[in-house]
């Protein structure tokens, strides 16, 4: 695991923006994982602007969803897919046939699982997962106590992840269940960033990072990962 610590959200961004195209332009048909979620939307809107100037192709990746909340879709606002789709997908124009997301209101979510799992797992890991830490240190929707060896799986939502959820949403929403990649696809994708904005995972993050391993804090799982890199702004990284 290595630390880079950027002076702000804004070049923690561009950053990573950045460092995705030069992956892709690598690797033009990469598998690629991108979270959803507060922290790293910046980074896709200057993607999308690497894409447009025609400073990446992405006609040959393949994208993969990281999470969802059970019984939510790409066209339901507040969901995970809804904002990647908005964020991501639909402004660089990709095909159906370059995303596969979890149908989190299939009847059967644990076909759901076994469909991301042998997609990832047939390419040989994921080239990149970009992924953000929850206030509880999850990863995805991996929460405390998860086990490092899961592929993706259905989890029931901690309580902080219930509130917290809420803020995608324009009005109270229940949320009981998710699922996501499990932690097995972290430690064999073949490089892993966790982006970390903000004073408020400061606390968070030095237990991660200086903190013992443990399940019960899943981000802690990148102190053994040495395909791992852990991005942050001087705020989150405030008390490293």
């Amino acid at each position: 695991m290595t630390i880079q610590a950027f002076p702000d959200h804004d070049t923690l961004s561009q950053y990573t923006a950045e460092h995705i195209a030069a992956l892709i332009n690598r690797k033009p048909d990469a598998l690629l994982c991108l979270a959803s979620g507060d922290t790293p939307i910046e980074t896709y809107h200057r993607f999308v602007a690497l894409a447009q100037d025609e400073r990446v192709d992405v006609s040959r990746c393949t994208f993969v969803g990281l999470d969802e909340w059970v019984g939510f879709g790409p066209d339901d606002a507040g969901s995970c897919s809804f904002y990647v789709f908005r964020d991501l997908f639909t402004p660089l124009k990709l095909r159906a046939d370059q995303i596969h997301v979890f149908n989190a209101k299939a009847d059967n979510l644990a076909a759901e699982c076994a469909r991301i799992d042998a997609l990832i797992d047939a390419r040989g890991g994921l080239d990149l997962l970009l992924v953000g830490m929850g206030m509880n240190g999850h990863i995805a929707l991996n929460e405390p106590g998860t086990l490092f060896n899961l592929g993706c799986h259905v989890v029931e939502l901690a309580e902080s992840t219930k509130t917290v959820g809420q803020k995608y949403f324009t009005q109270e929403t229940t949320l009981t269940q998710g699922i996501t990649l499990g932690l097995r696809h972290l430690t064999q994708a073949h490089e892993v960033i966790l982006m970390v904005s903000g004073a408020k995972k400061a606390p968070t993050l030095r237990d991660a990072l200086k903190g013992p391993v443990s399940e019960q804090l899943p981000a802690s799982i990148l102190q053994n990962q040495p395909n791992a890199q852990v991005w942050i702004d001087e705020a989150a990284g405030s008390l490293l």
